[in-house]
């Protein structure tokens, strides 16, 4: 087996509150007054009070902006090679600090044998990867590798990897990264996707250290993945390329299509495993909205307090794509290191396909 010994987070400098992106967005949108009020009755029942970006400009002045054109319609709109060009210039950066909150006093930098780079909001090669391995001056040997444009569940995937390395390496000391830049892919034009995603995405990064059970240290032993696509939901959620940047399909079903779904699917990866619904004390579940955690919290029967730290990070953050699902994670590591006995902890997170990623793992 393997563990998640700790896990480090990072954010870029700015922090936004949600009113000052609301006025921003407003402005953006060209929005008549009925749909402005529509959209602030969106942002208020959102659950988000602040999210952070690598820009700026969403709560500065337009004299003060430096990514979009001060201009009231923002044209000339930033082109994908410039997002791109901001990406370079913030992710690698925001990885490295994440990275290093995680290691801590846990494991010497250097000692890192495998590297996982995760993200789907900048790509270029040489990538993410390599930009971290430099400026941590990892040997340049090291075993790295990178999952891209997964979304938001890739994080699950990236444990599930790291979790296949240690089982056949006992010398695996394996860090894994997720960092997004998604604010750099707002778009102007007021469609329902384009509306939904600039209530709901943020930046951020998490790293993740796992490591074979028999290192010593507390933390949380890996058990069980599962994995299931819903393709009713192919289209109701998706991310592509255009020439201005990422486009989000974000559609209104995907609620819908959890609540339906997810049930089933806790039933069938817990019955996988051997265990059932009573036997998990801790729910670790990507928010990736208000209204999907609401969703899920009705579907499962479970009282708001059980979601307490992804509705706390969705408040605090937002949904910042890939390190969301970590964030979360940490907040349930500190909670469970003083429950007594090895309480079990469910994990699921969800992205394009429509895709739903789960673990379970055990405090120990």
């Amino acid at each position: 087996m393997s563990k998640i010994l700790s896990i480090g987070t990072a954010l870029p400098a700015h922090r936004h509150r949600q009113e000052d992106i609301l006025l921003f967005m407003q402005r953006a949108f060209a929005l008549d007054p009925v749909e402005q009020r529509k959209l602030k009755f969106l942002y208020h029942q959102g659950g988000i009070a602040t999210r952070y970006s690598a820009i700026a400009d969403y709560s500065h002045p337009m004299a003060d902006w430096k990514f979009y054109p001060p201009a009231e319609h923002l044209e000339p709109f930033p082109t994908l090679e410039q997002r791109m060009q901001w990406y370079q210039r913030h992710a690698p950066q925001l990885s490295v600090d994440a990275i290093r909150a995680c290691a801590g006093n846990r494991l010497p930098v250097r000692d890192i044998t495998h590297l996982i780079t995760v993200s789907c909001t900048g790509m270029s090669a040489p990538g993410l990867d390599l930009q971290v391995m430099e400026l941590l001056d990892l040997p340049r040997n090291i075993f790295r590798t990178s999952l891209n444009f997964m979304g938001c569940y890739a994080a699950i995937h990236a444990l599930k990897l790291a979790d296949v390395i240690c089982r056949s390496d006992p010398a695996a000391r394996v860090m894994l990264v997720c960092t997004e830049l998604c604010t750099l892919h707002f778009q102007k034009e007021p469609t329902p996707d384009n509306l939904a995603s600039t209530l709901l995405f943020s930046d951020g990064s998490a790293a993740a250290l796992v490591v074979p059970d028999a290192v010593p240290g507390s933390g949380l032993v890996l058990e069980q993945f599962y994995s299931e696509v819903v393709p009713g939901g192919k289209r109701d959620m998706a991310w592509e390329l255009s020439s201005t940047g990422f486009q989000m399909t974000l559609s209104g079903y995907i609620p819908d299509l959890i609540e339906a779904d997810f049930a089933p699917l806790v039933e069938r990866a817990l019955r996988q495993a051997g265990a059932d619904q009573a036997d998990i004390r801790a729910w670790c579940l990507h928010p990736g909205g208000k209204r999907i955690l609401d969703t899920i919290r009705r579907s499962l029967q479970l009282e708001e307090q059980d979601l307490a730290p992804s509705y706390q990070v969705l408040q605090q953050y937002g949904n910042m794509s890939s390190p969301t699902i970590l964030f979360v994670l940490q907040e349930w590591m500190r909670r469970l290191h003083h429950h007594p006995g090895q309480p079990l902890l469910f994990g699921a997170a969800f992205g394009p396909g429509l895709t739903m990623e789960t673990f379970l793992a055990r405090h120990a």
